[in-house]
């Protein structure tokens, strides 16, 4: 977790230099259009679709003491995804005008020739990153599988810096090209600070295809279902950068940026426990103890919602001050955080669903379950393509900014994937403590309920005072009310924090 803050503080760096050099503009929007094909490419056979599939199947030949079976399954998934990687970039390079002008603009008729052309050049730069993050998505498989997680955990502040080299020693001289070429430096990072955790783990390479190993056909079989659900995600992104790309000049941007604030403490709260949380439920599953896992996922659960929803609505209720003070300077002006502050509303509304969702997805990924996430989630963003539509079009005729619409959108999908999620996994285990984490809910309302009093007194006190002390001043204030709530009601996770923090103590002393 403090190296995924560590992570976000980068990512955040590197997103307030992209915004001063290349504000809410065309270069910009052309250069977000042309990453989402890379990315779509990276999640579909290097990201979470290979996570959930193999590292269910390598621990489990840890467990059981079969290394030499795991480093053949190993071997094999990288090769693999290596051979399908190279061949899809190659071809995605070939064809990246038809791609830009049919894929990334189908709805913009009189296209602008130097956006096109723009965002073609691009494209074929950062096709280069798939390649080098599908290795680097195996390696953290592997040594997350093994329970070592703080260099993986450092790799996303490494591509971050990448970019960061990008905007700042290269831009001034390629321009966007520049941070093009940030991105295949940064995918080069992300793999390079994995590699000394290998020798703790005794890698072993076996050049072969595996395409007769049962292991290799289970980890394919687990991972048909989940590239369906990372497809249908893509898509869904896919088809919010081409409604977007059809409304006023900016909204791309925007979208993306509200975006990327929003899951700045998603990924902290949540992600990072699921990672972490992944191993652990699976060895309990090898192991044959789902009682074991379900009080860990309840517990989990719990701490998820405790975090997350003052975080929600920290996001909501200081979005100005947060987009004017991280983003508005040089090319990024009031307009620009206008825009931004506007879809962060809507986005923030689904941090506690989003976070919930990552922990469930994780747990059904341990049973060896990947059908009933996609399944759901498939389902989810079908109801996002057709909430995007509807709402941008609801917000149109009201007199709102569009692409609200696309945020509030996702929000809704996401929910609405939480609660499938949660019954089916209570049917699953046979229950899921539900008493346990609805306590833990109405403890988190409850003390979010005094954090929204106070900070809506200190917005109105402090109209008139200066961004820095607004946002600084509501930290500390919604963060201490909501904090001192927890302490008021008794909850149980604020006393073994403070457990914790005395016998770590007394070990130092």
């Amino acid at each position: 977790m403090a190296a995924f803050v560590l992570s976000n503080i980068t990512g955040l760096i590197r997103q307030i230099l992209v915004s001063q050099a290349f504000g809410t503009g065309l270069e910009i929007d052309a250069f977000n259009a042309a990453a989402r094909l890379p990315d779509l490419l990276f999640s579909l056979v290097a990201g979470g679709a290979l996570a959930s599939a193999f590292i269910p199947t390598f621990t489990g030949f840890l467990a059981r003491e079969e290394r030499d079976d795991g480093w053949q399954l190993a071997s094999a998934i990288g090769n693999l995804v290596s051979l399908i990687l190279i061949a899809t970039c190659a071809l995605a390079a070939i064809l990246a005008p038809q791609i830009v002008r049919y894929a990334l603009y189908p709805l913009v008729s009189d296209l602008d020739p130097t956006r096109f052309n723009l965002t073609v050049s691009l494209l074929r730069i950062m096709l280069l990153s798939p390649l080098i993050f599908g290795i680097s998505g195996l390696l953290m498989g592997i040594l997350n599988s093994h329970q070592i997680f703080l260099l993986p955990a450092l790799a996303p502040s490494m591509y971050w810096l990448g970019m960061i080299f990008g905007v700042v020693v290269l831009a001034p001289h390629w321009g966007i090209h520049g941070l093009a070429w940030g991105v295949v430096l940064g995918a080069g990072m992300h793999l390079g600070v994995q590699l000394p955790a290998l020798g703790k783990v005794g890698l072993r390479y076996i050049p072969t295809l595996g395409l007769g190993q049962p292991a290799v056909r289970q980890v394919g079989r687990l991972m048909l279902p989940r590239l369906l659900g990372v497809a249908v995600v893509q898509i869904n992104f896919m088809v919010n950068v081409i409604l977007a790309s059809a409304q006023p000049e900016g909204s791309l941007t925007a979208i993306t940026l509200a975006w990327a604030v929003m899951t700045m403490p998603q990924v902290v709260i949540a992600q990072s426990i699921a990672i972490a949380a992944l191993p652990t439920f699976s060895a309990q599953v090898a192991r044959g103890h789902p009682e074991e896992m379900r009080a860990s996922l309840a517990a989990t659960l719990r701490g998820v919602i405790l975090l997350s929803l003052p975080a929600s609505l920290g996001l909501i209720f200081l979005r100005f001050p947060i987009v004017s003070l991280l983003f508005e300077r040089g090319e990024f002006t009031a307009q620009s955080t206008e825009l931004v502050a506007w879809a962060l509303l809507w986005y923030s509304v689904g941090l506690v669903g989003h976070s919930v969702v990552e922990i469930l997805a994780r747990a059904f990924y341990a049973l060896q379950d990947t059908k009933t996430p996609v399944l759901v989630g498939a389902a989810a963003m079908s109801l996002n393509l057709v909430f995007s539509i509807a709402f941008a079009a609801l917000f149109t005729r009201v007199g709102w900014m569009p692409h609200g619409g696309l945020a509030l959108a996702n929000s809704l999908a996401t929910a609405l994937e939480m609660v499938g999620l949660l019954v089916l996994m209570r049917r699953r285990l046979d229950g899921l403590e539900g008493r346990h984490v609805l306590k833990g809910f109405s403890q988190a309302v409850a003390a979010s309920a005094v954090m929204t009093l106070g900070l809506l007194a200190w917005l109105y006190w402090g109209r008139e005072q200066a961004t820095w002390l607004v946002l600084g001043g509501g930290i500390v204030l919604g963060g201490g009310l909501y904090s001192l709530s927890l302490v008021g009601l008794g909850v149980r996770e604020i006393r073994e924090g403070v457990e914790v923090l005395r016998r770590w103590r007394g070990r130092k002393n």
